[in-house]
């Protein structure tokens, strides 16, 4: 009886995987058929209410915005700022930095502006492949360094919205697992930055570039923890993006190396230049630094207001409302800075209709993708509940029954086990977010299991998960959809796999001895 219960509570997730990866359904639609599964065994197979299924599924909406709002906002943002020459304008600067220096270039556009973007809320795999493009990467290289060089920090995305998750998911204040995350950030953020000099060229270029790669993932890793212990979690990749940066800049300058040699550029990139100067062009982004930095600070009061004051609950599942923040979120100062930035960036009636058409093309599929995971998430944790809300049996809960069967499984190892459980998660739901909502119970539960800290176990499942943002089918299609490029998106799958799995291996073996 246990067996089939344990089969049942896994069937949503290996169905989306086969899916995925044997039918080459589009994420979305996997997600779908995965959640209608999902209903259909929490009423017939857990004995579910269905007020609280409904109840779940409604939750889950609301809970993902923001996640998904962001990305529609992300998508937006850079859309208006290509059709007005900001991105042109981006990409004839970034030619002409650290010339002769392929690993400094890659490690200051893909590692540390790709977390300064991500920590912004800028959807970064949408943001970066057109500059890339524009600078002379293949195909390939565009759409997966930026989805390899973010997952550096990746838990501090979108002013710090997936380490929220993780607190509210495992009971802990923020502050906790944002020491907890911080621990894991120096080596693996070392590992992403040789990975992403890795499948750009190679061991030639990990060897020319071992001192950038050095001081990249040692300086973002690092500022993760000094953060952690100031209490300033949510702008942790705000300040960790802009720390690589400066770290890099400096390690040019002591090598004796010039920094920027305009002459490298084209006439196309001087035209560029003459429209648009480069604080115009970076705007929007300053804006939004400035806003991210006022609104999040502790020692002022704006972080209490919009954070705690006006949370704006719904009480949709009893004593678990959903909290809104609106005007604490990434989503509304993306769009807010963006906006605010027309004139700056001379944006016409023309440029902006062929932006909105553009984000509505590109922007819906991973919305709603996003929505839908985290409803199969919420209707996972709460299986088995009565109209009530009562627990009826332990055996009726999925997430309960897979952490028993995951302790079984993998007793004493669970720890190691748990990154590549939250890798899978990524990669079924495409966000860290995602991946954090549905396995952060089942983590605690089977901790629980095995007398280990349920705090480490989760935070490891979560890194896990954000690291499969490389491997992330939506991460690799919205990257490839920026650049038109949809078709390509397959080809860059075996490489990401590689890194996406080596990292993780890494973590695990992290796990693994910080628990015993």
């Amino acid at each position: 009886m246990f067996i089939l219960s344990v089969l049942s509570a896994f069937l949503p997730v290996l169905l989306i995987l086969v899916l995925l990866l044997r039918f080459r359904v589009a994420i979305d639609v996997a997600g779908a058929v995965g959640l209608a599964l999902t209903i259909l065994l929490a009423l017939c197979r857990f004995d579910t209410a269905p007020s609280v299924v409904a109840q779940s599924v409604l939750a889950g909406a609301i809970g993902s915005l923001p996640v998904s709002l962001v990305l529609a906002a992300g998508i937006f943002q850079i859309s208006v700022m290509a059709e007005m020459g900001a991105v042109a304008r981006l990409a004839a600067l970034m030619k002409t930095l650290a010339p002769g220096r392929q690993a400094v270039q890659v490690l200051l556009i893909n590692v540390g502006f790709g977390i300064l973007l991500t920590g912004l809320g800028a959807a970064t795999v949408a943001i970066l492949p057109p500059i890339l493009l524009a600078l002379g990467y293949s195909v390939s290289a565009a759409i997966l360094l930026p989805a390899l060089g973010y997952v550096a920090l990746c838990m501090y995305a979108l002013l710090g919205v997936p380490a929220v998750v993780l607190a509210t998911f495992a009971g802990q204040p923020v502050y906790e697992t944002g020491l907890a995350l911080a621990s894991f950030m120096p080596i693996i953020s070392t590992c992403v930055a040789f990975a992403t000099l890795y499948v750009t060229g190679g061991l030639r270029l990990v060897r020319r570039g071992l001192w950038p790669a050095l001081l990249t993932g040692l300086s973002s890793g690092f500022t993760a923890v000094v953060l952690a212990r100031l209490g300033l979690v949510t702008v942790t990749a705000i300040l960790a993006g802009l720390a690589v940066m400066l770290v890099l800049v400096l390690y040019v300058k002591c090598t004796g190396r010039p920094l920027h040699d305009p002459t490298l550029g084209t006439e196309a990139d001087r035209e560029a230049e003459r429209r648009l100067s480069l604080i115009r062009a970076c705007s929007p982004w300053l804006l939004l630094t400035f806003f991210s930095l006022l609104l999040n600070t502790p020692a002022l009061p704006f972080f209490d207001l919009v954070f705690r004051q006006w949370s704006m609950p719904l009480d949709i599942i009893p004593g678990a409302p959903e909290r809104l923040r609106l005007f604490w979120q990434a989503y509304f100062w993306v769009i807010v800075c963006t906006l605010l930035c027309l004139p700056l960036l001379r944006a016409t009636r023309r440029g902006m209709a062929a932006a909105c058409r553009k984000s509505l093309h590109r922007a819906w599929r991973p919305f709603l993708a996003t929505v839908i995971y985290f409803a199969i998430a919420y209707v996972m944790n709460h299986s088995g509940k009565q109209a009530d809300w009562t627990l009826g049996a332990p055996d009726n809960n999925m997430i309960l029954v897979m952490a028993e069967a995951a302790s079984n499984l993998f007793g004493t190892f669970y720890p190691a086990a748990a990154p590549f459980l939250g890798l899978l998660a990524g990669f079924v739901s495409g966000s860290a977010s995602s991946a954090v909502a549905m396995f952060t119970k089942l983590h605690m539960a089977a901790a629980e299991g095995i007398h280990v800290s349920g705090l480490l176990v989760a935070t490891a499942g979560s890194v896990g998960g954000g690291l499969a943002g490389v491997i992330s089918p939506s991460k690799l299609f919205n990257a490839a959809a920026s650049i038109d490029r949809m078709d390509a998106a397959t080809a860059v799958l075996r490489p990401a796999f590689t890194a996406g799995l080596a990292i993780t291996a890494v973590c695990a073996l992290m796990a693994q001895v910080w628990a015993y």
